[in-house]
Order: C-alpha cells, then sequence, then structure tokens
C-alpha cells in the first residue's frame, strides 16, 4: 500500500471494490487481488480495510452476497453488485473525476507567492 496515502485509499475503497465486482460476482479474497493487479500492486488492501468496506457498501444496498465455493474448493462469502450499487458505482466515478479534474487545475494554478503583488 502507499504508506502515506492511507486517507486516500481509505476514501477511494469503496469505489475500487464497486468497480472490481462490476465485472461479477468475487469473493472478498479475489476483490484484494483485483485491486492489486489494477494498481500495479501500488494498493494492496488489508482484511482489516476491505471486509468493513463491504459491509458498508451491503448496509446501503450496493452489494449483496451469498455463500459459496471458491475456485481452491473453500467456503466462501461470494459479493455483487446491486443495481443500486451500479448506480452508486456511476456516481462515485462521477465524483472522483470532479474530484481529480479538481485537484489538478490546483496543482497547475500560480501558488499564494506567485500572485503576490509587488
Amino acid at each position: 500500500m502507499l504508506h502515506d496515502d492511507r486517507g486516500l485509499l481509505q476514501g477511494t475503497l469503496e469505489l475500487l471494490i464497486l468497480r472490481g465486482l462490476s465485472g461479477g460476482e468475487c469473493h472478498g479474497y479475489g476483490i484484494a487481488r483485483w485491486i492489486e493487479d489494477a494498481t500495479d500492486d501500488a494498493l494492496r488492501v488489508e482484511e482489516g480495510s476491505l471486509y468493513p468496506a463491504l459491509r458498508r457498501l451491503a448496509a446501503k444496498g450496493w452489494v449483496d452476497s451469498e455463500w459459496g465455493i471458491s475456485e481452491n474448493n473453500r467456503r466462501a462469502r461470494f459479493y455483487r453488485l446491486t443495481p443500486r450499487g451500479r448506480r452508486g458505482l456511476r456516481d462515485k466515478t462521477d465524483g472522483w473525476n470532479r474530484t481529480v479534474a479538481i485537484v489538478a487545475q490546483a496543482l497547475s494554478a500560480p501558488t499564494v507567492s506567485d500572485r503576490r503583488v509587488s
């Protein structure tokens, strides 16, 4: 994980989970692996962050789950997006894109010292 950006990860974890599940149902370990793979191992999600986020998403009605058997023949809870979750993914993606554009604008703006009048 990007150790200096824990707040960033915490604020975007639900978005990443929703995006990962947009391709179909998956168990928690698979979601964590997808995030690692999708970010070239820049982000690693620990169980202590992943499962509470999945519970928050379930409480919102954005994901539901059921028990099944994993590819390793182990019992696992499989998560999937609900229609409400698909709408949430769209809304969160739009919000993220707006945030990125705003921050990029601020980073390219003149600094306070550049704006001082002599």
